[in-house]
């Protein structure tokens, strides 16, 4: 009961931290150019400090090599939606939205959303935890996920792995995260203004992370989400066959208490909102894209909680 309070504690700061970016938009503190300036700060000025401090602050050298185990099973539990999710598509969706429909089934928003859900819920040791996670979503999605969507948009999809995919891929957040391995594997001590510096600058990723939600909650049009039979099949795949496929991975290779509650919570995250940017890019369907990506994250602050309360008891 204490761990359900403390859970439903934590996701109304996280809700009172959104609804105070939701009614600065309203007001018209904050517009688009805002949202885009916040996604900006903190993949490139925020959460790549924070990511060294924590992995240095939080870490050492046995727990880096024991994580290998984790980063096994990211990959193979997204590999096993995106699965799952060409077979249902084939079922159930029509030819032109089936690469979308694979990659929203299986990819979550492991950033803007799981993070600061992660950290609010278990502190900042859960942060690289939490990028373990992010490497295999991220990695999938900028290949995997590319493809799919050039397939729909009958796009040329020979640039999946391009130059600009990499530096993708091998985001600010992400080289962070080694340099900071690298750092507690060598023994390095870093310099304490430095590590302060870090520690500062990591402190503005999660209210500006949840502003940011704020900000797209409110140009969400409502008017456009209905329930249907494919939001009901996302619904399904994002909020229990993902993180089911989690419990199943972890039961059969186990993985520290900490990790596995982390890896549930992204597992169980809405859509991965740059599908809808890249569907459009690709000459998808990036209005199904958005309508989905929309209503999963409204549906995100209901499933959290119970996630929670069911992560209390393990």
């Amino acid at each position: 009961m204490t761990t359900a309070l403390n859970a439903a504690q934590s996701i109304l700061c996280l809700i009172i931290i959104i609804s105070i970016g939701f009614y600065l938009t309203r007001i018209g503190w904050f517009n688009d150019s805002t949202s885009s300036l916040f996604s900006k700060l903190v993949t490139n000025i925020s959460l790549p400090p924070l990511m060294i401090w924590t992995v240095t602050s939080s870490f050492d050298r046995e727990m880096i090599l024991g994580s290998f185990k984790g980063i096994i099973i990211a990959f193979t539990s997204i590999i096993g939606c995106l699965i799952l999710g060409y077979v249902i598509g084939k079922l159930a969706i029509p030819q032109n939205r089936q690469g979308t429909f694979q990659i929203m089934f299986s990819m979550s928003n492991t950033i803007f959303i799981g993070l600061p859900v992660n950290v609010a819920l278990f502190g900042e040791k859960s942060i690289p935890y939490a990028l373990l996670y992010y490497v295999a979503n991220t990695t999938l999605f900028w290949t995997i996920g590319i493809f799919l969507l050039a397939k729909d948009g009958e796009t040329d999809s020979k640039g999946m792995m391009s130059l600009k995919t990499l530096k993708i891929i091998f985001s600010p957040p992400l080289l962070s995260f080694f340099i900071g391995v690298i750092i507690v594997l060598t023994g390095i001590k870093l310099p304490s203004f430095i590590s302060d510096t870090c520690k500062y600058l990591g402190n503005l990723t999660t209210p500006l992370s949840l502003m940011f939600l704020g900000i797209t909650i409110h140009t969400l049009d409502l008017k456009k989400i209905n329930f249907s039979l494919d939001l009901f099949l996302l619904s399904i795949g994002r909020f229990i066959i993902s993180p089911f496929l989690i419990f199943l991975l972890a039961y059969l290779v186990p993985i520290p208490s900490l990790m596995f509650k982390v890896f549930v919570i992204q597992a169980a995250m809405p859509i991965m909102a740059q599908t809808a940017v890249l569907a459009k890019t690709y000459d998808a369907d990036f209005e199904y894209a958005t309508i989905m990506i929309s209503a999963t994250t409204g549906l995100s602050l209901v499933i959290i909680p119970m996630l929670m309360i069911i992560l209390s008891g393990y």
